[in-house]
């Protein structure tokens, strides 16, 4: 269940009141007349059933609140009423809860602030790529995929691509630009330091590189799992299932290819260096497409089920 606090313009709240008094998903309305401030207006507070979230949230939409007023949800993971629980258990038998397209879309745009601790993760994790690639230790660059950012960049870049957003794409693209190319110098002066002071192992000198080998040779199946991440990436965020997305995280070669473009560039092997950059720009595309059409498909599926059990959709009430 939801709980939804409202500042309404005047002249839009009787009209909001009474769509609320004729949704069985609704319950515990409070209307406080010109209680709000900062925007000001009218006070209202109500409880809604997941199943009909988005019905209501596109009816506040529809109303102009969004831009006129101001809408605030939380989640209620507990509450003691015999109503709530017959309406949910009426409502679920028609409809199993849909994501709430508003609290998917917010932890999207959360994510995705580029700050410099954003810079310095992504850059952290590309350096212990590169000590992963040095030693051949897979658990390093595992490590290091868990560590990198990067997915939030990408994910709301293709949220963006949905929503015709060119300045959050355009900051998105900025943001992994010069992300992976500190990154990627980062781990070439450092591994131009450790072949400076002869610090690398004797494996490696020898050509053993197992784990660089898997890094710089994309193939059909690189393209295989960069797709099937970008689904579990898709669908965990719009389920909320971190364990799911932290899969992804540790599914794509993204930082460990940019590492691997600094420690081959270092050791002027350039076929590698090549071969990671074709890696990382593989599954950078690959995941982006993967999002923008997942998340659309996504969306496109639940809104379909709502119209079928009945549930109303985003068009039936901006309509």
């Amino acid at each position: 269940m939801l709980n939804v606090r409202v500042v309404s313009p005047p002249d839009v709240t009787g009209r909001l009141v009474d769509a609320l008094a004729t949704d069985d998903g609704v319950l515990n309305v409070i209307v406080l007349e010109d209680a709000a401030r900062n925007p000001r207006g009218d006070a209202v507070q109500f409880d809604v059933i997941a199943a009909r979230a988005n019905t209501v949230l596109a009816l506040l939409r529809g109303l102009g609140i969004d831009r006129r007023g101001s809408i605030m949800l939380e989640d209620i993971t507990s509450g003691i009423s015999a109503r709530a629980d017959a309406v949910r258990s009426t409502i679920r038998r028609a409809l199993t809860a849909p994501p709430i397209w508003e609290e998917v879309e917010a932890r999207i745009k959360n994510a995705a602030l580029y700050s410099f601790s954003w810079f310095a993760l992504l850059t952290i994790a590309a350096l212990i790529g590169a000590i992963g690639i040095f030693t051949n230790s897979q658990i390093l660059v595992v490590g290091a995929m868990v560590v990198g950012p990067e997915y939030t960049a990408l994910i709301s870049m293709a949220l963006a691509l949905n929503h015709r957003d060119r300045a959050t794409f355009r900051s998105g693209a900025l943001a992994l630009v010069i992300g992976f190319a500190i990154a990627i110098v980062a781990s070439l002066l450092f591994s131009l330091a450790v072949r400076a002071f002869g610090w690398e192992p004797s494996a490696f000198d020898d050509g053993i590189r197992p784990v660089s080998d898997l890094i710089n040779s994309p193939n059909a199946f690189s393209v295989i799992v960069a797709g099937l991440a970008g689904v579990v990436g898709v669908v965990s965020l719009v389920e909320a299932r971190a364990n799911a997305l932290i899969g992804v995280f540790i599914s794509v070669t993204t930082i460990p290819a940019a590492a691997d473009i600094g420690v081959s560039s270092a050791f002027g092997q350039w076929k590698e260096a090549r071969g990671s950059l074709v890696q990382l720009l593989l599954n950078l595309a690959i995941l982006l497409a993967v999002g923008a059409v997942g998340l659309h498909m996504q969306r496109r599926f639940w809104t379909r089920r709502a119209v079928r059990a009945g549930s109303g959709s985003v068009g039936d009430v901006t309509s």
